[in-house]
């Protein structure tokens, strides 16, 4: 989220963002509730009072606007006014304790859906997940199926990656070791990939890789105009989820118009104003940089 540098502003914040939350007490999730919007609020350079002020026309975390909605229960003390009733507006309300009001689920059927899209490798600990984190296991399934199992390696190499000339071993199972060595990586291409060279078990091999990092400084955007207020811009950097709107569209104010999600953080970015959806900028899976013109309204 291109935060890495500004950890004291964010703990600064993280005191602010309690205060505005109710002061919560802090267990998994409310911890990270508060934690994304403290993240919030430093990539948007905004104060305690401004976000009270402009609540209404902001676009929340995700995580914040569920919380508001009640979906993790009742806070001790109950919910912050007027702040919740300005952020949620109209939106739907859970009364109560959340698990109360769930469908029931039946884990034998979850099980077998499970089997027909991901083969019969299916563990009791993997249908607790789908059934608790349906989304995030569902991207876990996708990340394993492309990348293998990545438990196989170690912290600093999986963040990392190998250091040029380095050897290290992965044991894929008892008795299965693969002996890989880092030669060279190539020139950056069009498409944005670098050729890697190594040796594995002593064989020379190649593969192609994407460079994050080289494309995010291809990365061209149009900014959104702060003084322009149709031009509606990310809030932070991240990946379009969903586009929620079409050019033409008639959209009223606090109505959303697409889905960001940033390091398991998603926003849904709402209209700071009523009018007509002139042009749209992006598409699911765009990644933007804060303040990446997303679309631009007209009155």
């Amino acid at each position: 989220m291109g935060l890495g540098n500004k950890f004291k502003e964010v703990k600064k914040a993280y005191v602010e963002a309690n205060k505005l939350l109710g002061d919560l007490i802090k267990v998994t999730p409310s911890s990270k509730i508060v934690g994304d919007l403290a993240q919030f609020m430093v990539q948007n350079a905004l104060t305690r009072a401004e976000v009270e002020e402009r609540a209404d026309e902001l676009s929340f975390p995700l995580s914040v606007v569920e919380f508001l909605q009640g979906h993790i229960g009742i806070p001790h003390g109950g919910f912050p006014e007027p702040f919740r009733s300005k952020v949620l507006k109209s939106l739907p309300r859970v009364e109560g304790r959340p698990g109360a009001s769930l469908p029931p689920m039946d884990f034998q059927v979850l099980e077998k859906q499970l089997r027909d899209a991901h083969g019969d490798e299916i563990t009791p600990e993997d249908v607790m997940s789908a059934a608790m984190y349906p989304k995030v296991f569902q991207e876990f399934k996708e990340f394993t199926r492309t990348f293998g199992p990545v438990d196989c390696l170690d912290t600093r190499l999986f963040l990392d990656g190998p250091k040029i000339a380095e050897e290290f071993e992965v044991e894929l199972e008892r008795g299965k070791t693969l002996h890989i060595k880092a030669l060279a990586l190539g020139d950056l291409n069009k498409a944005g990939q670098r050729e890697v060279f190594f040796e594995l078990n002593g064989q020379l091999r190649s593969v192609l890789v994407k460079d994050t990092v080289a494309t995010k400084e291809m990365h061209f955007h149009p900014k959104a105009l702060k003084d322009v207020r149709g031009q509606i811009g990310a809030p932070m950097p991240g990946k379009v989820v969903e586009v929620k709107v079409k050019q033409g569209q008639q959209v009223e104010k606090g109505q959303p118009l697409c889905v960001l999600s940033a390091m398991k953080m998603e926003t849904v970015v709402n209209s700071p104003l009523s009018g007509t959806v002139a042009k749209i900028y992006v598409t699911a899976d765009s990644t933007l940089e804060g303040d990446d013109l997303i679309l631009e309204i007209t009155e």
